[in-house]
């Protein structure tokens, strides 16, 4: 089955450039575009993308509301950020509300219809290193009251899930994790799978966040 995509981008010349990019892949099929974030909505309900790319910054309803509604949605489809700042507070909000990751507007083509593919498969498309420079590089406003909540819901973990989730916050892959935990790689994907699932997060960037609202990371 071919990877559903909806384009959500204010520029017609960009929203062209990815259809023709994606539309030369066998496996993805743009099923639709926006010129802001209005119709998103109505869109979803009538495409039913399994993947949209939503730029961040649009006139109207800005990419950042947008992924917001949409993440809320029982059932929402993966939401990438298309933007041309890697370190951004629009960027690191959306990433917050539940966006997989985000693309760079001058990614290659090739890069770009990769990170739908791995999307679309469940994967995300920030590395964990990239994961952990965002949220160190961009200031923070309203920390204090973001520690405590956040404090608050890792209380919920048991200890050997929140070793792993203060890990997935240092930027470790599953396999690092593995390795220093002295776990199998399976055991590890069962146990961030658990922790996604007693958080009620979407993607691990989310568990990375939360571990740093609560100012668990050190250097």
């Amino acid at each position: 089955m071919s990877i559903r995509v909806l384009i959500v981008d204010d520029d017609p010349l960009l929203r062209a450039g990815l259809k023709l990019m994606l539309g030369g892949a066998e496996d993805i099929r743009v099923v639709g575009e926006a010129g802001d974030g209005s119709g998103v909505q109505g869109l979803i309900d009538r495409l039913a993308p399994d993947v949209v790319l939503m730029d961040i910054r649009m006139p109207g309803t800005d990419g950042l509301t947008a992924t917001e509604t949409v993440r809320r949605r029982p059932g929402a489809p993966e939401v990438v950020i298309l933007t041309t700042f890697d370190a951004d507070e629009h960027v690191l909000r959306a990433l917050r509300a539940g966006a997989a990751g985000f693309i760079l507007k001058d990614t290659p083509p090739a890069e770009i219809v990769e990170s739908v593919r791995r999307i679309a498969a469940g994967q995300p498309v920030l590395s964990p290193a990239v994961t952990k420079r965002l949220i160190t590089r961009v200031a923070d406003a309203g920390q204090d009251d973001r520690k405590a909540r956040a404090a608050a819901r890792l209380a919920d973990l048991n200890e050997r899930e929140r070793e792993i989730a203060v890990a997935v916050g240092e930027g470790k892959s599953n396999a690092e994790i593995s390795t220093t935990l002295y776990l199998s790689v399976p055991t590890v994907k069962t146990h961030v799978s658990r922790i996604l699932t007693k958080l009620d997060l979407n993607n691990r960037v989310q568990i990375a966040l939360l571990v740093h609202d609560a100012g668990l990371l050190h250097g």
